[in-house]
């Protein structure tokens, strides 16, 4: 009986020691501080290997660059909303270094069309009658370049600025259309013709031009021609005359591009905005092109012309534009009372 007793305080005793001894242990402590933790350290990107650049393939269009910064919307391509439309095969950009010439038929070194292809042309403008040509080509989405002279885009600074803005290349067709190979022009006169003709388109734009010259009447003479190759100016010729400026109507313009294209094949086709029969035969004749299998290439320079300041200045001053017009509007017109 006392053996059994004693066994029991035992077992009390022992149970009573481990409650302790657990409550000692698992309970915190007020003297011992907290466990210290440490934050997980935001995650860095692995490096990445550099890799050596890939050049651009010539035949992808390249549509659109990756942002340098994330979130940051990308340009959309712009589009076409006729379906139908004839656009622009490709777009060709010159080096005018040298002066370069085109069209076979004053300059035969530089054969870049394939089968199939034209550039569209116009010269003499800006005119009343440009509109009604820009208007034909943004229905078509395609482009052109055009050759309007200095003294026309003083008188329509604002068309030009049209021309531009929809996308066309814009060169020059010399200040007055002189004819640069006639022997009564002096050599200082045909220099003239070209730097003033170029300083009253950039007057026009607000900006400097191509290095895009087309003789007026396709007549050159080798002085003219040396000049503009020490400008580093490239010079047009034609592939296809249109005979726009002779033709009864419409009709006649449409039947004599295409008859000649079909015969060759390619080629540049001169035009001439300010012909009011021209703006009527475009929307039909691009429509033939589309018809024929015909497809636009639109050429632009690698650079744009700097401009001679001493014809800069001469101009602004033949056509005694006031001093003040450099001032901002604001000082010179307020408004006093609404």
């Amino acid at each position: 009986m006392r053996n059994a007793f004693g066994l029991m305080c035992a077992c009390v005793v022992s149970a009573a020691v481990i409650a302790a001894v657990w409550f000692w242990t698992s309970s915190p402590r007020a003297d011992v501080a907290a466990p210290q933790t440490v934050a997980a350290r935001k995650a860095e990107p692995l490096p990445v290997a550099a890799a050596k650049p890939v050049p651009p393939r010539e035949d992808v269009e390249v549509t659109a660059a990756l942002s340098a910064k994330p979130g940051a919307p990308v340009p959309a391509k712009s589009t076409c909303a006729n379906a139908d439309a004839l656009g622009v095969s490709r777009v060709v950009v010159v080096d005018t270094t040298g002066g370069p010439g085109f069209g076979f038929q004053q300059f035969k070194q530089l054969d870049f069309l394939t089968d199939k292809e034209v550039v569209l042309t116009f010269d003499d403008g800006p005119w009343p009658t440009t509109p009604s040509v820009l208007k034909t080509l943004a229905e078509e989405c395609t482009k052109a370049v055009f050759f309007p002279i200095g003294k026309h885009s003083t008188y329509h600074p604002e068309i030009l600025k049209q021309v531009a803005a929809a996308g066309h290349t814009v060169g020059s067709h010399t200040w007055s259309h002189a004819h640069l190979d006639s022997k009564k022009l002096s050599e200082a006169q045909v220099k003239e013709e070209i730097e003033k003709g170029f300083s009253a388109i950039k007057l026009a734009l607000g900006a400097n031009p191509a290095p895009f010259f087309r003789f007026p009447a396709l007549q050159h003479n080798p002085a003219s021609v040396d000049y503009l190759g020490s400008r580093n100016i490239a010079m047009f010729s034609c592939d296809i005359d249109s005979f726009d400026y002779k033709s009864k109507d419409a009709a006649q313009i449409i039947n004599t591009v295409m008859t000649k294209l079909d015969k060759q094949g390619k080629g540049i086709i001169l035009m001439h905005d300010l012909q009011k029969h021209t703006a009527e035969a475009l929307p039909t004749l691009l429509r033939r092109l589309k018809a024929g299998g015909y497809k636009v290439v639109q050429m632009k320079a690698k650079e744009s012309l700097e401009t001679l300041a001493e014809y800069d200045a001469g101009l602004i001053k033949d056509m005694k534009l006031p001093a003040v017009a450099s001032r901002p509007v604001g000082s010179v017109v307020q408004t006093v009372s609404d």
